[in-house]
């Protein structure tokens, strides 16, 4: 059975076409613009290829696992076939399973259901909430942010070595910095957790985006990443690595799905039977045409090759680093140096601007989204920015004037679908608002700084 798919891209140096790119917006300032979706790092643009597949399916769409008619298998074999694509994008392992979830916050809380009795957990503050905070029911080790690669290794192994009593233990790292963008020592983490018997799960809800993730290569346990950020629309995930601890854990959900066999115990009980497979985990009618399309990005991503789309995407970088290279009052935000390898994510402050004054303005004056605040990732982001770690934690600007201090930075992020004019537009406009000023009156408003529609500024 199969289902009308749309053709490949041929394009490699070109951006992926993806769906808003040629959406317009109202400038403060009169007239529209080309919108410049500069915050891929909260959420990719779906891809073209995906929204087509997707739209080829719909109407073939059936329950999944429950049916006996045509449309119903059908559905059932896309559900499938979309694992066994998800597991050769990860180049997972034989026996690794691959869990359809919600998101990557849904999926290292899984996991975390999942954790064997007296397991701990070890996790760098650098990581974001959705890596630092599921763990509320283990021991967890907070460790410092480390300054380089090789630092966060050694970290790493002082602390498992220093682990008492020796027991079950998980080390949760990310791929990529959603704050800095830096890529992290995946590889070099991993075999320090075995060598110290821990295991290793990785966040790469920033990474598999940018970079090819093996979990065979990389010789992690599980990876969790998901699918918004990796152009496909929102609300769903993958959890995939090993199956033996999510196999004796107790169902994330329960429910129809997840259980094989139900049946009723003489005291009017029920006895249940949950499957072992990753259905354990997938309670409920699943998530099919999420599933589908994060697999159709997998698909368009490897089709694209990596190699041509890391290669964009650094000039991409260093067309903003070098555009703004002589502009002193602005700084960007890194743990592990300027010069650190990294994905389309910069994090920045400007000399004399609050963040989200600066980001209304590329956005209201220029048409230009960009994302600013703690990101998700407080303590990282206020260590970068020197703040107290008692600091207002809120991602808003201030109760006063726009010119303000504020504990919260501005983030640029690009991928695969980014034009170069997008990139080229918002240098230009950082340029301008440092050297001239915005042009249009800003006040806080529900904790957000927005234009004063009540008056131009004098």
């Amino acid at each position: 059975m199969s289902v009308p798919t749309a053709a490949a891209d041929p394009s490699v140096r070109a951006p992926l076409p993806v769906l808003g790119r040629d959406v317009t917006v109202p400038l403060v300032t009169g007239g529209e613009v080309t919108y410049a979706a500069l915050d891929y790092a909260a959420s990719a643009p779906a891809l073209q290829r995906v929204w087509d597949d997707v739209a080829a399916y719909a109407p073939y769409y059936g329950s999944v696992h429950r049916g006996a008619g045509y449309l119903s298998q059908l559905s059932t074999d896309l559900f499938e076939n979309a694992r066994r694509t998800v597991a050769g994008f990860l180049d997972c392992r034989t026996g690794d399973q691959v869990v359809f979830t919600r998101s990557t916050t849904d999926s290292l809380n899984l996991l975390a259901t999942a954790l064997p009795d007296g397991c701990e957990v070890f996790v760098f503050e650098t990581e974001h909430h959705a890596s630092l905070l599921p763990w509320r029911d283990a021991r967890v080790t907070y460790l410092d942010a480390p300054d380089s690669p090789r630092r966060a290794v050694e970290t790493l192994e002082r602390a498992l070595a220093d682990r008492d009593p020796y027991g079950p233990a998980l080390v949760c790292v990310t791929g990529a910095s959603n704050v800095t963008g830096e890529l992290w020592p995946v590889r070099e983490l991993a075999a320090a957790a075995h060598a110290h018997g821990a295991r290793i799960v990785l966040d790469a809800a920033q990474l598999a985006p940018h970079h090819p993730v093996s979990v065979r290569d990389l010789d992690v346990d599980w990876v969790a990443f998901s699918g918004h950020k990796l152009y496909a629309p929102f609300g769903s995930g993958v959890l995939a690595g090993r199956a033996d601890w999510l196999r004796e854990a107790e169902p994330y959900l329960a429910g129809g799905g997840a259980s094989r066999k139900v049946t009723r115990r003489g005291d009017g009980g029920v006895d249940v039977e949950w499957h072992d497979g990753a259905a354990r985990h997938e309670a409920g009618s699943p998530n099919v045409i999420g599933a589908y399309s994060i697999a159709s990005a997998c698909t368009a991503l490897t089709e694209a090759g990596f190699d041509a789309l890391v290669a964009r995407e650094e000039e991409l970088i260093g067309a903003v680093r070098e555009g703004l290279a002589d502009v002193p009052e602005v700084r960007f935000l890194s743990l592990f140096g300027d010069d650190a390898p990294r994905v389309g994510v910069l994090s920045f402050v400007v000399e004399g601007w609050n963040s989200s004054h600066f980001a209304a303005a590329l956005s209201a004056e220029y048409g230009i989204g960009v994302r600013d605040g703690l990101f998700c990732a407080h303590p990282l982001v206020r260590r970068l920015l020197g703040g107290d770690s008692g600091a207002q934690g809120e991602c808003g600007a201030p109760e006063s004037v726009p010119g303000e201090k504020s504990l919260n930075a501005i983030r640029v992020s690009f991928g695969a679908g980014t034009p170069d004019e997008h990139v080229e537009r918002f240098v230009r406009a950082v340029r301008e608002l440092v050297r001239d000023g915005a042009r249009w009156n800003y006040r806080t408003v529900d904790g957000r700084c927005v234009p004063d529609t009540s008056a131009r500024r004098g």
